[in-house]
């Protein structure tokens, strides 16, 4: 959804993207004017491959997504102090970089914690000054946390920044937490999800329901009207790889799905809940 203080946002270049549409010849405040306005669609409904193996484990065909997990994303700076690495003893390093080895845990230990869909992931880590014998004093790492579990998202920033403190503090190290992403969780149309179920009911297909821990644009369509998903089995749960692949069958069957809900809710006169 554009909004007003988007166009004050400046890229790479120093650009705002109100000064790059007029250069275009477009007129923001005209773009502004031409915004879909919340509840302007009657449903928006996405067929999807899954991007991750919960159905081919079970067995089942068809997917109905339950919500569209929320992110935050965090880098954490850990300052300590630089030593020789052959000359100081463990017991009285300053090690920025082993205070962050020790935050990697933590942040996978909250993930394999979480009591209902939610995953953490470092996905970057970086030491300074880089060398084999010197003593780190300084790393920065880089990690996201997904759920659609909104109240746990918000509870494991308060104990992460805790936990990892704690441990820098008895590291000798100072920390820094810098939350660089917040997007809520999105849950789906109870409505069109009944609808799903029906379909796939109806054509003979299992059908299962499951989280999307990934980002789609059905999330930021949810604001303008009722929304849902449908999912397909991915081979081996793998997705942004050459090793991608859904069988020809499954794409039908979603297909199939897909077309006999869009009839449903074409004819439904009145706004889905």
């Amino acid at each position: 959804m554009l909004l007003p203080e988007h166009l004050d946002m400046q890229g790479t270049s120093g650009a705002t993207l109100g000064s790059t549409m007029e250069r275009f010849g477009l007129d923001p405040q005209r773009a502004l004017a031409n915004a879909w306005q919340p509840g302007s669609l009657h449903a928006y409904i996405e067929l999807h491959i899954e991007q991750g193996p919960m159905l081919e484990r079970s067995g089942d065909e068809i997917g109905i997504v339950t919500a569209i997990a929320g992110i935050d994303r965090l880098m954490a700076t850990f300052t300590g102090r630089q030593d020789h690495a052959g000359a100081t003893p463990m017991d009285a390093r300053m090690d920025a970089l082993t205070a962050a080895a020790s935050a990697v845990l933590t942040i996978e230990r909250e993930g394999c914690g979480a009591p209902v869909h939610g995953v953490a992931t470092t996905g970057r880590i970086e030491a300074y000054p880089g060398s084999f014998n010197i003593v780190p004093s300084e790393a920065r790492l880089w990690a996201e946390l997904r759920s659609t579990d909104s109240e746990w998202l918000s509870g494991v920033k308060g104990r992460l920044a805790k936990d990892i403190g704690l441990e820098a503090e008895r590291r000798g190290v100072g920390l820094m937490i810098e939350w660089l992403t917040d997007q809520d969780a999105v849950p789906t149309s109870p409505a069109i999800r009944d609808l799903i179920a029906k379909s796939a009911d109806r054509l003979g297909y299992s059908w299962k329901a499951v989280p999307s821990g990934a980002g789609h644009d059905a999330a930021h369509l949810a604001h303008l009207g009722p929304m849902a998903m449908i999912f397909i089995p991915s081979v081996g749960g793998r997705s942004h790889a050459p090793e991608e692949f859904t069988p020809t069958d499954d794409i039908v069957r979603g297909v199939d799905v897909l077309i006999d809900v869009l009839t449903q809710l074409d004819r439904t006169e009145a706004l889905l809940a």
